[in-house]
């Protein structure tokens, strides 16, 4: 409500980046206030519940809806996202070197079609300056994964040696890490998705997570993020790629190019598309990845999800895990109590005492 009513239409004055900005520096600083992270509990919280709690390589997830990468590239509010009702969330996407990105403007809102387009290209302070901040964290309350992908001007055939770097730089300090293979805004990336480079490519980086986790005496999971631009021989490809890979699950889906049924004179915009328009899609990959793989791989859901309704669908299509993004910018931080919310009444109608029970249920 008061994010509607008094922060919105603030927020939508300006241009989307600078909103952006003043949304991280506003959560970091009200985390940094005494007294500024309880009241944000007190009114964005969501408390945990066993019918929701879900525990995954190794973590336990208090709440099962988490913040997508791309909204605190350096981590640089996790204090502040960790008040507001999410279960977990990404960092990054980071790189082993600081870069800007792309020009802007390069971040557009679709009112219409209640979406985001972002042509971004991985900006960010880069692997060392993340390390630090996370490094200074007195508490963490809920898991952060560890979003990483490659410079932009590393070639695709050293794109490991990019990742690896990540890694080693940020082993200590993320819960677990995400392979970035399919964002469309960081030249020729999606096409480490396919053929045997996709096959390198994670042989490289599960064989640093062994040399790190034994380093450190801690076993940390590893998932990639992949695109819903895939044909199904392609989605079947990978699948099969990340699980002989010995992968830890997958998150289903990252910004979509595809501009179908778009009413937003923003629509010709370049860059990925997230929000609404991307719902049935990468709910789609989700079930054709629980199908493939009868359920062993776990997912994490994202892509367009605004309702508890949208949650779960991907839970039944064989989500364990979700993800927001678009929707926290269209409902403001109250969105997070709604669905869990709405989940719980879900589920008990359906007649299931936790979420686990209903991961992959369309498919029995």
């Amino acid at each position: 409500m008061l994010y509607r009513h008094f922060g919105k239409p603030i927020f939508f004055k300006m241009d989307p980046e600078t909103a952006h900005h003043l949304v991280v520096g506003g959560l970091n600083k009200a985390d940094l206030v005494p007294g500024g992270s309880a009241a944000m509990r007190l009114m964005y919280g969501v408390p945990e519940t066993a019918d929701l709690a879900v525990d995954l390589f190794g973590v336990h997830f208090p709440t099962p809806v988490g913040l997508a990468a791309g909204l605190d590239k350096n981590a640089e509010a996790v204090g502040g996202f960790s008040s507001i009702g999410f279960g977990f969330m990404e960092v990054g996407t980071v790189t082993p070197v600081g870069q800007p990105g792309n020009d802007s403007p390069r971040l557009f809102r679709l009112l219409p079609d209640k979406a985001l387009i972002n042509r971004m290209g991985f900006n960010n302070e880069g692997a060392e300056a993340m390390a630090l901040r996370l490094k200074g964290l007195k508490k963490r309350r809920i898991p952060v994964a560890v979003n990483i992908g490659r410079n932009k001007a590393t070639p695709n055939e050293l794109a490991h040696e990019d990742y690896r770097k990540c890694i080693r730089t940020l082993y200590p300090y993320g819960d677990f890490f995400v392979v970035n293979i399919s964002s469309p805004n960081t030249p020729d990336l999606r096409s480490l998705q396919h053929g045997s480079e996709l096959s390198n490519l994670l042989s490289q980086v599960k064989e640093e997570m062994k040399l790190q986790g034994e380093k450190y005496g801690l076993t940390k999971g590893l998932l990639v993020k992949i695109a819903p631009d895939v044909s199904d021989a392609e989605l079947e490809y990978m699948v099969h790629t990340i699980t002989e890979a010995g992968m830890d699950g997958v998150i289903a889906t990252n910004t979509t190019l595809a501009r179908e049924g778009l009413k937003s004179d923003k629509a010709g915009e370049t860059g990925g598309l997230s929000g609404q328009p991307l719902r049935e899609r990468s709910t789609e990959i989700i079930r054709r990845i629980y199908s493939q793989t009868g359920g062993k791989l776990p997912i994490i859901g994202s892509g367009g999800i605004f309702t508890a309704q949208d949650a779960y669908d991907k839970i039944r299509a064989g989500a364990s895990l979700v993800e927001i993004y678009t929707a926290l910018i269209y409902e403001g931080p109250e969105v997070n109590r709604k669905v869990h919310a709405g989940l719980r009444q879900l589920l008990r109608k359906d007649g299931f005492r936790g979420l686990l029970e209903a991961v992959g249920a369309d498919h029995h």
